[in-house]
């Protein structure tokens, strides 16, 4: 290398190398995002999760006080590499935050895409702001960030505490026929049932970030739990699903999109339920089958 290139190089060293750690900027990228949005990574398949359970809020539906594992937990995820992402997921706010934040969201670049119900009768209301975004990761995070200070959702989040298991894991997988995640008195699989590959515009979605199907399952008492989460399906699959929900005991709260413009269409339904566990189960598992 000739002598000036050489020094050249050495000097501008000396002065990023500083700038970058006065700026705080991480080795790791992922580890960048998860700083900005002051959010562990969560476990997720093959893209990067970083979740907002809205733990300030007391939300009941009729008798049962909702956990954030439940169905009161925000997300945004990262799917593709840093310099080149693709950011979706949904903010939980209520009635007061929903104006500032889809201002803030499109103010920002980020398009909305859905505002709904997931459940329903709750107290108080609450409402699901789905978005989706392309671009560098770190500066869509800082983005986000900015989104997040207009609600109430508490930050930061660290990682899920290890609670004692007081859910009967063995019954409730084994029931499903399906992995998944337990702590505490929540239990929850997150199944891709949709088929087909997902393009939206000139991306291509990961099928487990934007088609996954979460189902959570919260014990209550002794004598019963409570059922949350969606379906995502194609078209046809839309009626026998939700037959096979009703003849399970559990309610269709919405059918919806999360998405606009997404190739093929997919459908998310909605659903709430409280029985004992055995029949939650069963319910459940005659759902997944008829969704697949």
């Amino acid at each position: 290398m000739p002598v000036k290139r050489a020094a050249l190089l050495a000097l501008s060293t000396l002065i990023v190398a500083p700038a970058l750690a006065a700026q705080g900027v991480p080795s790791d990228a992922w580890e960048g995002v998860s700083r900005i949005l002051q959010s562990a990574a969560a476990p997720a398949p093959g893209y990067h999760r970083f979740n907002f359970p809205r733990r300030d809020l007391v939300v009941r539906v009729g008798g049962v006080t909702v956990s954030p594992g439940l169905a009161l937990t925000g997300w945004v995820g990262f799917s593709g590499a840093p310099e080149d992402a693709i950011a979706m997921g949904d903010l939980i706010v209520t009635a007061a935050e929903l104006g500032p934040v889809i201002r803030g969201l499109l103010e920002r670049g980020i398009e909305v895409t859905a505002v709904h119900n997931h459940l329903a009768g709750e107290s108080p209301q609450l409402l699901y702001v789905h978005f989706h975004a392309h671009g560098e990761a770190a500066a869509l995070a800082g983005r986000m960030d900015e989104v997040l200070r207009l609600t109430a959702a508490p930050r930061p989040v660290g990682p899920a505490a290890a609670v004692a298991l007081t859910i009967d894991t063995a019954a409730v997988f084994g029931g499903l026929g399906v992995r998944g995640r337990a702590n505490g008195a929540v239990a929850s699989i997150a199944p891709v049932l949709f088929p087909a590959a997902l393009s939206l515009g000139a991306d291509t979605l990961l099928r487990t970030m934007a088609a996954a199907s979460p189902i959570n399952i919260q014990q209550l008492d002794d004598a019963n739990a409570a059922a949350s989460g969606d379906f995502a399906v194609p078209a046809d699959r839309v009626q026998p699903l939700l037959r096979a929900l009703t003849r399970g005991g559990l309610t269709p709260t919405a059918v919806h999109s999360h998405l606009i413009g997404e190739r093929p269409t997919i459908t998310y339904v909605h659903f709430w339920g409280v029985a004992p566990l055995a029949e939650l189960v069963r319910g459940l598992r005659a759902a997944l089958d008829a969704a697949r």
